[in-house]
């Protein structure tokens, strides 16, 4: 793993984003892009990154930015991936740059036909669990019991596991990251980007106004979301999962901190009743069952 200090010192965030006080999404770009270097073509569809690269005619994003419309984010990255293949410039990577409203719901049509194509390019999502841009309505990514502008009483459904449904691709990479462990996200964009064919990488993006907390503690809810084991590290090459980072050692000899730590430090879950606690703690407990169940499998086979 590379450590935070040999970074590359070349920044391709400018001064002057629009984003919002303690946002992760300036966080988790300037990292990915530190990792994939400047030969990058984001792929933004409508979404906060929209807003955050600054008005026109400036901008704050240092490398070539294509701006399209909700839905169609992979489908113009498959266009790129084949421009780029016609012109013989293998070494310019295409990303998508999306937020979980224009993967888990708007745009996970064009994401699935993409994914079912093999086409060339990564596809990173970063999860702040609701429409955030728009006024922060719920998404599929939103958790159960959280308070949005359209679940003002707490939603009653639990969240997708889009990193789940991907894998039923059979694409070559797959991977979650956080915005806390930022040498771990850097890691997986540099592995990312040496790969040939469809990747995806979700990254967990706590946001102060729609999670309700202090803008500076977004990292803090970030590294608890991961210590709570409410997110999970991992990744996986050619469908093999493995757990990384301090998700992997929750596995092997840690035990998760209690989930209230998690929860009572947004807003969002202010009036959670005990029995909604309760459900939380199962879902995570049945995930987390899932994992070991993986990581016995290889045991025994090794």
């Amino acid at each position: 793993m590379v450590a935070i200090k040999k970074f590359p010192e070349e920044e391709y965030i400018l001064k002057g984003t629009a984003a919002c006080p303690g946002c992760p999404i300036t966080i988790a770009l300037r990292t990915a892009l530190k990792a994939l270097g400047k030969k990058t073509i984001l792929i933004v569809p409508a979404s906060c990154s929209a807003v955050v690269q600054s008005l026109v005619p400036k901008t704050s994003f240092g490398v070539p930015t294509l701006n399209i419309a909700f839905a169609a984010s992979a489908s113009a990255a498959s266009g790129v991936a084949a421009a780029l293949k016609m012109l013989g410039k293998e070494d310019v990577t295409p990303v998508v740059w999306a937020g979980d409203g224009g993967t888990y719901d708007i745009g996970i049509q064009a994401l699935s036909g993409a994914f079912e194509r093999g086409e060339n390019f990564i596809y990173v999502c970063y999860n702040n669990q609701m429409y955030s841009n728009t006024g922060i309505q719920r998404s599929g990514a939103t958790p159960y019991g959280a308070w949005t502008t359209t679940t003002w009483t707490g939603k009653k459904e639990i969240q997708k596991e889009l990193g789940e449904i991907v894998m039923a691709h059979h694409i070559p990479y797959i991977a979650t990251a956080s915005i806390a462990y930022i040498d771990d996200l850097y890691d997986k964009m540099k592995k990312a980007k040496e790969i040939n064919g469809p990747r995806y990488i979700e990254i967990l993006a706590p946001c102060p106004p729609g999670w309700r907390f202090d803008m500076s503690k977004t990292v803090e809810i970030a590294r608890l979301a991961v210590q709570t084991g409410a997110w999970v590290l991992y990744e996986a090459i050619n469908g093999e999962v493995k757990l990384t980072s301090y998700s992997k050692m929750l596995l092997k000899r840690k035990e998760r901190r209690p989930i209230e730590d998690y929860l009572k430090l947004q807003g969002r879950f202010r009036n959670l009743t005990e029995e909604d606690i309760n459900k939380i703690k199962k879902n995570i407990d049945e995930k987390w069952k899932r994992y070991m169940e993986i990581y016995k499998e290889k045991e025994e086979k090794q």
